[in-house]
């Protein structure tokens, strides 16, 4: 008997969808079983691959961490059991730039098998009992906010995604410049656009990630607008929570500009260390598949990264239109740093950003302080490994 042990992440969208491919998957294959472990989300974004890699076979990943395991040669590059013409097809099939996001050196580190990044989600209900519409622009937000209906996931990591977007949507991309994360003037605009919106939502914001911002819209009636949170379509299934949420796009800020999201999801990946790489690569393919992907992988609760997944009518019609209707926003997200370094730039800048939303740092001591993170871990990390 081959034994596969996998870590994902502890949600049913994580979870649920890799437990139910393995049971299939042995089903089809009897001489193979494949155990799945679960970390929390914090765990999710922060744990190093590299210890992981050493205990696990198959490894549900963020792709942040492709360019460190690329350079260290941490898992199994896929091109070279996978055929071309299914990697050609999540290629052309992926929504927005997941596949690409597990692509360096001309390898395929990973296939992406969860596709997300933050999008706005609302409670029809309560926006009519309010005599409000979902907003369109920046203002029209901060509005609604007045009234105290919005909430933001805003800890450490959101809150830096969240400072990424809106620099992106200043006409600013950061992490480009040797010098500074994002100019002063960026910076600044883009810090002072989250503290407006956080003074006017409840401070539990600063302690909530999207899991738990979409479950306290969907357990309580206090909270009707979430403008921008990683999306779960758990949420806008019927019978998953107490009430259904309806998924949207993104406002445009007072330059117009539509705010365009940092990429998330989640990618598929095998251990170098992995003894039965075979089976492993058939179990990766069976995940990543259309067929799976638009069935047993949804219908487990999974959330998918194939094209065809999203444009499915059963998908939609089961999710409140959650794919078709946030498409357009995962196809136009930003894909955020992932080379050396990026884990922990990660690591060090959202903390920063988060004692700035809680009051704790002034605007200037921040910037200063996200510039120096910035220099030390990832432009030097950058420079040491480029060779």
């Amino acid at each position: 008997m081959k034994i596969l042990k996998g870590i994902t992440w502890n949600h049913t969208r994580g979870y649920l969808p890799m437990a139910a491919t393995a049971q299939r998957f042995s089903e089809l294959h009897p001489d193979v079983q494949i155990h799945w472990e679960k970390r929390s989300l914090q765990e999710f974004a922060d744990q190093p691959v590299d210890a992981l890699s050493s205990q696990y076979d198959l490894l549900v990943v963020d792709h942040p961490f492709t360019g460190h395991a690329a350079k260290h040669g941490i898992f199994v590059p896929l091109n070279d059991h996978i055929e071309q013409e299914f990697l050609d097809d999540q290629g052309a099939n992926s929504v927005g730039n997941s596949h690409a996001t597990y692509t360096f050196f001309g390898k395929q580190w990973a296939l992406a098998i969860d596709a997300a990044t933050p999008i706005s989600t609302w409670r029809e209900d309560l926006l009519k009992k309010h005599e409000a519409q979902p907003p369109q622009t920046w203002s029209e937000l901060i509005v609604l906010a007045q009234k105290g209906l919005v909430a933001i996931p805003a800890i450490a990591i959101d809150s830096l995604m969240n400072f990424y977007m809106l620099c992106v949507a200043l006409g600013e991309e950061p992490a480009i410049h040797n010098e500074f994360l994002a100019s002063t003037e960026t910076a600044t605009a883009a810090l002072e656009h989250l503290r407006e919106l956080l003074s006017h939502c409840s401070p539990e914001c600063l302690s909530r990630n999207p899991i738990q911002t979409a479950e306290v819209m969907t357990q309580t009636d206090t909270i009707a607008y979430c403008p921008f949170a990683y999306g779960y379509s758990n949420y806008s299934r019927h019978n998953y929570a107490r009430t259904v949420l309806k998924a949207g796009g993104l406002v445009t800020l007072e330059n117009g500009v539509r705010l365009r999201s940092t990429l998330g999801g989640t990618g598929l990946a095998i251990s170098n260390r992995c003894k039965n790489v075979e089976s492993a690569f058939a179990y990766t393919k069976l995940v990543a598949s259309p067929e799976t992907q638009s069935n047993l992988y949804f219908t487990s609760g999974g959330q998918p990264s194939h094209r065809a997944a999203w444009v499915n009518e059963t998908v939609n019609a089961a999710s409140n239109n959650f794919f078709k209707d946030t498409l357009s926003t995962l196809d136009e997200a930003y894909i955020r740093p992932r080379t050396e370094g990026s884990i922990p730039l990660q690591d060090e800048c959202g903390p920063i950003i988060h004692r700035h939303l809680k009051g704790d740092v002034a605007l200037k001591s921040t910037i200063e302080q996200l510039n120096a993170v910035y220099r030390e871990v990832f432009v030097k990390a950058k420079t040491l490994h480029s060779n």
